[in-house]
């Protein structure tokens, strides 16, 4: 069986992927403070500058795939991205780093694909594209990058948000703000089946359909709660014209049954 490391494994998508992947991988998780529902012996404490810790836990294991869920000081972050590469460089493993919409943050004007440059002016947006870009250089094809738009979870803070805005009766959203979302675990079934089938590249993930965040929003709600609720209104950016911030993809690798649509993953969050 390969063995699996999650880097950043007690987090929301972390929590996910072991609990998708304990059946067909030997599982290792990192942690900052929680421990972790696994044995004992295959996860570890670790922060995101104890660079010498993460290679001498690489090495004890020698990871097929490694996962990275890892937030923190951007960085910081790239430091440890960077001495992660050069260690599992030489030990043959695939790395599967998580990136972010933002990388396009600069650019509203269309959704885009994994055929367009990365365009971003928020700081989070910029530090993505440096990761992301170190860590090709140094694996190649051996570094696999997994773009998310805004991921959701029955146990998410997005959902702990709702919750209490629904109790408060004051939700704020976006009317000109159109994208896409995904839920923890479908991510997580995905990711599994790039890794079983060795895809590699850049791939954009998210529901198949754009909807507002206003349109979302308003219909998660209404699955959670009869109350007639205040929606607070606002525009994205400020500004009166559409923000498009979908991540489309012109790839066939996922199959439909690993597909989603908004309404799909809505109806998962609240069943």
């Amino acid at each position: 069986m390969k063995k699996l490391l999650i880097l950043g494994a007690s987090g929301l998508v972390g929590k996910a992927l072991v609990e998708e992947c304990k059946d067909g991988f030997d599982v290792y998780g990192t942690y900052s403070s929680s421990s972790l529902k696994m044995p004992g012996a295959n996860q570890y404490r670790l922060q995101i500058n104890e660079i010498d810790k993460m290679k001498d836990i690489v090495e004890s294991i020698k990871p097929d795939p490694v996962i990275s869920c890892l937030r923190g000081d951007f960085n910081q972050q790239l430091i440890f991205h960077k001495e992660l590469a050069l260690k599992i460089k030489n030990i043959e493993s695939i790395l599967y780093y998580f990136s972010t919409a933002n990388v396009f943050d600069g650019d509203f004007s269309e959704h885009h694909s994994e055929l367009d440059t990365p365009n971003a002016t928020s700081p989070y947006g910029k530090f993505k594209i440096n990761c992301e870009n170190t860590l090709q250089e140094i694996l190649n094809e051996r570094a696999v990058i997994l773009r998310i738009p805004q991921i959701w979870g029955e146990k998410s803070p997005r959902m702990d948000i709702i919750k209490s805005g629904i109790e408060n009766n004051h939700i704020d959203v976006y009317s000109n703000l159109e994208c896409n979302n995904l839920s923890d675990t479908l991510l997580a079934k995905q990711l599994k089946y790039i890794m079983e089938n060795k895809l590699n590249g850049i791939f954009h993930l998210g529901s198949v359909d754009m909807m507002t965040h206003e349109r979302f929003i308003e219909k998660l709600t209404k699955s959670l709660t009869y109350k007639e609720l205040h929606f607070n209104h606002s525009l994205f950016q400020q500004i009166t014209d559409n923000c498009y911030f979908g991540l489309k993809s012109y790839r066939n690798d996922i199959p439909k049954s690993l597909q989603k649509t908004n309404e799909e993953i809505i109806s998962d969050l609240v069943s």
